[in-house]
């Protein structure tokens, strides 16, 4: 799931989101190349994701990245959110921080956290019939579009945004793009157009 911490409240807001989880570092398909959710394709300067994002992800690609420094380019098959949004971002924040890149394969799905992931890499760009959903977030009596534009709680993810590589006017209309399109109980998937005009995909 989605989380959102507010500092000021100390309070967590979590968002809705996914159904799956890594839930361990060891995978039954284990060997020298697969990592929980990531698996090192032929040539080793990129893998696969393929799963939501979990507690033991961040521990599973730095273990990647130890064993395939080179890594320069993330496929994601399939990445409908994460469970444990504060490593997702850790993980994120790492993803762009080694300048990686992130690809959507053909018939890829990204949604919630796993569009947010995909937000880390610095070149994005993607296959054929792939789809990318995007929601509010919502806590217990409240939810995102209940609080006025600019509003301190709105930052958290702002400041992601920008953190990685977006302005601050980008960061501003995508995310207030996707807490009104969408409910957290609900998916949007953004069409050619909305991820053109919301700079999802890189020239």
């Amino acid at each position: 799931m989605k989380t959102i911490k507010f500092i000021f409240a100390i309070s967590i807001i979590t968002l809705l989101s996914c159904n799956k989880d890594e839930d361990s570092t060891n995978d039954s398909r284990s060997n020298t190349r697969q990592f929980g959710i990531f698996k090192v394709l032929t040539g080793n300067t990129s893998i696969e994701m393929d799963g939501v994002i979990g507690s033991y992800s961040l521990i599973n690609f730095n273990k990647l990245i130890s064993n395939y420094p080179n890594i320069d380019e993330i496929n994601i098959k399939n990445c409908d959110g994460s469970s444990d949004d504060e490593v997702n971002l850790q993980l994120s924040a790492k993803i762009y921080q080694n300048k990686i890149n992130t690809h959507i394969m053909n018939e890829g799905l990204i949604a919630s956290g796993g569009t947010d992931l995909f937000l880390a890499g610095r070149k994005r760009t993607k296959g054929s019939s792939t789809k990318i959903g995007v929601h509010s977030w919502a806590g217990e009596n409240v939810t995102a579009t209940d609080f006025n534009v600019g509003h301190a709680y709105h930052l958290f993810y702002i400041k992601y945004y920008v953190s990685v590589g977006f302005t601050q006017q980008q960061a501003e209309d995508f995310y207030y793009f996707t807490i009104n399109v969408a409910t957290a109980d609900s998916i949007h998937w953004m069409t050619e157009a909305e991820i053109v005009q919301y700079n999802l995909i890189t020239k």
